[in-house]
């Protein structure tokens, strides 16, 4: 599962269409913790962060919203700026 960003120690990963399900989503780590996160509307699929990593995640997500969903649906799959 290709790494897309990193920081404040949360790592956010896809995974390629043809070995993954709709919705499209993205799956984020924090320690000992995993998250999977619908791009279209930000719901928890799975798992969970503590609070303010979430919070931290959730912000990225809409701030690259599109080119999230545009890297799901091209399957060109690159970094993106880390939140700041």
């Amino acid at each position: 599962m290709p790494e897309i960003a990193r920081f404040y120690g949360i790592i956010i990963k896809m995974y390629f269409i043809y070995s993954e399900h709709n919705p499209p989503h993205i799956h984020a780590w924090y320690g000992d913790n995993v998250v999977a996160i619908a791009i279209n509307d930000f719901h928890i699929m799975s798992g969970g962060l503590p609070p303010r990593a979430m919070q931290l995640v959730l912000e990225w997500m809409k701030i690259h919203q599109k080119e999230l969903l545009d890297m799901w649906n091209s399957q060109n799959i690159h970094k993106i700026e880390a939140l700041s």
